[in-house]
């Protein structure tokens, strides 16, 4: 007779998971006072500093949780679905924080990436900032290596919080070069005019202008051209999608939360669409541990076609997700649960604001594209 099948056990979560859980509470508490259009969340990333999850996506020989590490994808997707679900706005600006620091580690040299460890340890805030309009930055060449900054950037989430920006500039040859800029000893000029937005008001994503800056060569970062290297580039994109999914979790628990003290838990209808949000939710769950695996697998740089079209496929669906959570999140609670102090006013604005990223037609096609140009079956097309 074979040994019975042994009970399966619940996984293991790291300190910034656990971190990030029992934050997003109190994240959530104090949302409605940070939802202020030009602000910033400023007591909301004293709390992570002192959770130590600024320092988390470091290695750990620099005093982080290798958090940035390939081996770490599904304790980070898990990690910023935590922080979206206490306020997206905070998740917008931490993903760009773990991006910029994972980049770093990527391109960087070994004595960059002390540097901005201590940078990090020190409280600074990261970030990623490429967005720009038609005057985008440029390097002006200067002696000694040095460059000068000329133009601007739109949406530079933290701006005036991020002391430590990632920057993309074009060169005079045309390529494009990854810098991160001292932001605290080179100020750029805001103007926070450009951040008047339907949601995510608390991300402080405003037009930032670098006339002016200088910048040396230790502040550049990798090659020109890093930036926009596959699969990194565009598989990133589970990371906001794991914010977006945290931010479609607040909807549901807010939504069971109102039926639940307005008495209406016996409706048959309320029951059918809880039952469809919690069947979202779990999906979303699922699509982040296969976006994990996915990103982790051993060829998963080597085959970046695959990766890329996989990640386009994932912040679609948890996309689709949100917007159908959203949508019966509002028959369930009708106009009485829109209406402030209810959450779910700012929790619709943030999430439909937050899930307007780039390209989303083009990131679908580009995974129609992939499963045009295979003849594998459907079982081993991702997996093959």
């Amino acid at each position: 007779m074979s040994a019975p099948l042994p009970f399966p056990t619940t996984e293991e979560t790291t300190p910034a998971e656990d971190a990030a859980a029992q934050l997003a509470p109190r994240l959530a508490v104090q949302a409605p006072a940070s939802d202020q259009e030009g602000g910033f969340p400023e007591k909301e990333f004293d709390w992570l500093r002192a959770a130590g999850l600024l320092t988390a996506p470091l290695p750990t020989h620099l005093g982080g949780q290798d958090l940035a590490a390939v081996s770490h994808t599904l304790p980070l997707l898990r990690t910023l679905r935590h922080i979206g679900r206490g306020n997206l706005a905070v998740g917008r600006v931490y993903e760009g924080h773990a991006n910029a620091l994972q980049l770093a580690q990527r391109f960087g040299r070994t004595e960059q990436v002390a540097r901005w460890a201590e940078d990090a340890t020190a409280g600074h805030l990261f970030g990623v900032w490429n967005t720009q309009a038609h005057d985008g930055v440029h390097l002006e060449p200067l002696p000694d290596g040095r460059y000068r900054l000329q133009g601007s950037k739109t949406f530079g989430s933290g701006a005036g919080h991020v002391t430590r920006p990632l920057l993309t500039g074009a060169l005079p040859n045309g390529g494009w070069q990854m810098l991160i800029l001292p932001a605290d000893a080179q100020v750029p000029q805001l103007d926070k005019s450009f951040w008047q937005p339907l949601g995510m008001r608390a991300s402080a994503s405003f037009r930032v202008d670098f006339t002016g800056l200088e910048v040396g060569p230790d502040d550049l970062l990798g090659q020109p051209g890093d930036y926009y290297r596959q699969p990194w580039f565009s598989g990133g994109a589970i990371r906001f999608a794991a914010v977006q999914l945290g931010g479609a979790e607040a909807v549901f628990d807010e939504t069971r939360h109102f039926l639940q003290k307005t008495g209406r838990t016996d409706d048959p209808y309320q029951r059918q669409r809880l039952g469809e949000l919690a069947t979202l939710i779990e999906s979303g769950q699922h699509w982040l541990r296969a976006a994990a695996e996915h990103a982790m697998r051993s060829q998963a740089t080597d085959d970046a076609d695959t990766t890329v079209a996989y990640a386009n496929m994932v912040r679609t669906a948890i996309e689709e997700i949100c917007l159908r959570t959203l949508q019966l999140a509002e028959r369930c609670v009708g106009a009485r649960g829109l209406l402030r102090p209810e959450p779910f006013e700012r929790l619709h604005r943030d999430l439909t604001h937050y899930l307007r990223q780039p390209a989303p037609d083009a990131a679908l096609a580009d995974a129609g594209r992939f499963a045009l140009a295979s003849t594998a079956p459907a079982y081993s097309l991702w997996h093959g």
